[in-house]
């Protein structure tokens, strides 16, 4: 056998043993239980105060982005898509206003959740009727809430949504502020709330 030949054939049986190598370590972790592809995540609330789109004084913190856990001021050039929800005043109170009511292209909304306390609500609902998109959401300081984030890009390039909960803390109409607990999960498009097992 030429010598090109065997290297080529050393060099072939060199590349099936390691993607069999490979399929084995893959094979035993999934026999394992363990996910190569799992996110995991552990839970990290935080609390955040927000200013209502109402007060007159511009560049301050109105809206937030839930993924990116980031407060924003939606005055700001190029914000407009990189939230999720804004603060309001309306009609004497404090609203949660998705992105979408504002105009924005967004699919971001809220569900509230009353009669459930922050610790039990563990799962998004599936059914999207429960979403509003589309118009202000009063708060009720006895009320969760469930964000659904915009779409955005997630991992290995899919269309996500994320989800987040929220319990507000207080709210003050006259001086235009909402404070709120919150935390937000970390998988695309997986409705889990708290960080699975």
């Amino acid at each position: 056998m030429a010598l090109p030949s065997l290297l080529r054939s050393t060099r072939l049986r060199r590349g099936t043993l390691a993607l069999g190598v490979a399929t084995l370590v893959g094979l035993a972790g999934a026999a394992c239980g363990d996910d190569p592809f799992a996110i995991n995540w552990v839970e990290t609330p935080d609390t955040v105060t927000l200013f209502s789109l109402a007060r007159s004084e511009l560049n301050v913190v109105s809206a937030f982005d839930f993924r990116g856990r980031t407060a924003v001021v939606v005055e700001t050039p190029g914000a407009s898509g990189q939230w999720d929800v804004a603060v309001d005043t309306r009609g004497g109170e404090i609203v949660m206003v998705p992105a979408g009511a504002l105009g924005v292209d967004s699919r971001a909304a809220v569900a509230p959740i009353p009669g459930t306390s922050y610790d039990d609500l563990v799962e998004a609902p599936a059914d999207t009727t429960f979403y509003v998109e589309d118009q202000a959401v009063p708060v009720d300081l006895n009320t969760v809430y469930v964000i659904r984030t915009r779409r955005s890009v997630g991992s290995f390039g899919r269309r996500c949504f994320y989800y987040a909960k929220l319990q507000p803390l207080a709210t003050d109409a006259q001086a235009g502020t909402f404070t709120f607990f919150y935390d937000a999960a970390r998988v695309c498009n997986d409705r889990r709330l708290i960080p699975p097992d």
